[in-house]
């Protein structure tokens, strides 16, 4: 699912949330079981994710992985507190590639022309990230959410033939927002699904292709120093 229509989604279900004392008195009436009412003061929530990331260094990527985009799995632990209304969640996930790891080759850049040296590059991104933020609970069942935080993000490049010196091994600090909905299923179990963009400066744009694209005068140059970008998750809870 594409990151727009995961925020459409979550702004649709916080605009159309009907007030708390109406919910609940609807939910009781048909017999559902209310997902905010019942929900303890402080409540630990482990949850799996996979997201779909969308790089905002497009031509780097492009350029030596041949796509643009990159998916991930992960998981972590959520705490929730104030009766569900606020939460706290640390995780950490790795790329749903073989090894994980994207596989692509050097490629040298001239006059806005792209040249693939034929010579393997391999490259792993980790990150661990920590975000906070506010559940509206406005709905038995369905319950919007924002949040921000940091992460740290590791990125490697390793090729064939390179020495220790032309190899990436780096680690940096960025920031994160997310919105999205969480909808539940069940009394214990939750699905989630939201927009998340990440903001890693620094980690490219020192080196290689990425450093030629960077000095472009385009507005995409600034881009190309960054990691981050816009992903779509789905991620399922475990817990009140």
């Amino acid at each position: 699912m594409k990151p727009a229509i995961a925020l459409v989604i979550a702004l649709g279900a916080l605009t159309a949330a009907s007030p708390a004392s109406a919910q609940a008195r609807a939910a009781g009436a048909t017999g559902l079981f209310d997902a905010t009412g019942d929900a303890p003061m402080i409540s630990l929530r482990p949850f799996l994710d996979v997201s779909n990331e969308k790089f905002l260094a497009v031509k780097t990527f492009d350029a030596i992985f041949g796509e643009t985009s990159a998916q991930f799995w992960g998981g972590g632990l959520q705490v929730t507190g104030w009766h569900g209304r606020v939460y706290g969640e640390l995780g950490a996930s790795r790329l749903m590639k073989k090894n994980e790891q994207l596989v692509g080759q050097r490629v040298f850049v001239s006059d806005g022309k792209v040249y693939k040296l034929g010579i393997a590059l391999r490259s792993t991104v980790k990150p661990v990230e920590f975000t906070a933020g506010y559940r509206f609970n406005a709905h038995p069942r369905i319950i919007p959410y924002v949040g921000a935080g940091f992460g740290s993000y590791r990125y490697t490049e390793q090729s064939d033939f390179a020495d220790d010196s032309e190899n990436v091994d780096v680690t940096k600090r960025g920031g994160i927002f997310h919105a999205g909905v969480e909808l539940r299923a069940h009394r214990w179990i939750g699905a989630a699904i939201d927009a998340q963009y990440t903001h890693i400066p620094g980690i490219l744009g020192n080196g290689g292709v990425s450093q030629q694209f960077a000095q472009e005068s385009t507005t995409q140059a600034k881009k190309e120093r960054d990691l981050g970008g816009w992903a779509a998750r789905l991620k399922v809870v475990v817990g009140r």
